[in-house]
Formats: C-alpha cells, structure tokens, sequence
C-alpha cells in the first residue's frame, strides 16, 4: 500500500517527537484498517484539539478550555490560580515534565515550558529579566543530560545579571534520565533537595 496519501501521512507522523518512519509507517496502516467512523472520530478529536486547546500566554503550556470560556481567556489553571507563589518559577522542557512535577503535589510555584522552541528560551529570559523584582527562585527541572545540563548552563548565564536565585533539582535523579520517566518519591527528593546552579 504506497501511495502518495499514504507517504505524504508517513512524513506527517514522522514529524511526531521520537517518532520515526517505521513507527509513522504502522500508524498509517492502522488507520487504514480501521472503519470509516473510527477514522471519522479521529479527525474530529483532532478539530476539537485546535479548537478547544490554548497555549497558556505566561507558562506556554497547552490547556483545554470549557465550551463557555471565551477566545481571550489566556491563562491556564496554574498561571490563574491565585494560591500558587508567584515568585518561584519552575523551568521544565516538557509538557509532560510539568504534569509529572504536579503529581508530587509538593511545588506550588508556577511554571514556564521551553518546548524544543528557541523562541520559548527567548521568552523566557525576556519575561525574567522584565519581572525580576517579582522573582526570588528560578528552579531548573531540566533532564540530567548532556542537553539539559547544557541548556542549565546557558539560561544561568543569560540570567545572570537578575541576581535571581537559580537552582537545579537535587539528589535522587540518575544521569541520562528523563524527568517523565521518575517516580514521585523521587522527584519529591529532587525538588526537595535542589541546589544552586
């Protein structure tokens, strides 16, 4: 089954993040098989995704919005909630680093996700140095990689002028590790037992 729809949906699913053709390949296959309403069901799911989803204006997180909540609404949950401390802001990579930090239920600071763009890092600095009286604790929840430690190493010196406070997570995560992956004990002793950068 190659076809020009068939490799232009294999070239769309290996954009997907650690997606690679033979995977993009099986999904294409997949979706052939399937009835017409299951695939139907699909693209709505997709329509509803870009119509109901918004990219919080402060964290750059994806949230989804209730069908009364109007197109201006920019916040998400975290950023509107006016318990959380505003003046400590935890720096994750991804989307799905946040969600695993929250299930810790021990920050109740707020966020910021750089995502892979460098325009979020961009914004990031400029939103940092602009607030920098409203900061004492920037927390880097970076994956203890070669990238994150580098990409650790590069927002410190960017911030360095702020006089901010700017930590890493601490003991408990192995080398090579990715934050998605750790269990809440220890990510609770990580944030627990952060250091300075």
């Amino acid at each position: 089954m190659t076809s020009l729809i068939t490799k232009k949906l294999i070239e769309v699913f290996s954009k997907f993040p650690n997606i690679g053709p033979r995977v993009a390949t099986r999904f294409v296959y997949y979706l052939a098989h399937q009835p017409k309403e299951k695939v139907d069901e699909f693209i709505k799911l997709i329509e509803d995704l870009k119509g109901k989803i918004k990219i919080c204006s402060s964290c750059c997180r994806a949230f989804e919005t209730a069908i009364e909540e109007t197109i201006e609404e920019e916040l998400c949950p975290i950023c509107s909630d006016k318990t959380r401390d505003k003046t400590i802001m935890c720096v994750v990579e991804k989307e799905i680093d946040l969600e695993t930090i929250e299930k810790t239920k021990k920050f109740k600071g707020i966020y910021f996700v750089l995502g892979d763009e460098k325009k979020n890092l961009e914004d990031l600095v400029e939103r940092v140095k602009k607030l920098r009286n409203e900061f004492r604790e920037i927390i880097l929840a970076l994956n203890p990689t070669t990238k994150g430690t580098e990409l650790a190493l590069k927002i410190k010196v960017k911030l360095k002028d702020t006089g901010i406070k700017i930590t890493r997570l601490g003991l408990g995560l192995p080398v090579g590790a990715e934050l998605e992956y750790a269990d809440e004990e220890t990510l609770s002793s990580a944030l627990e037992s952060r250091k300075n950068l």
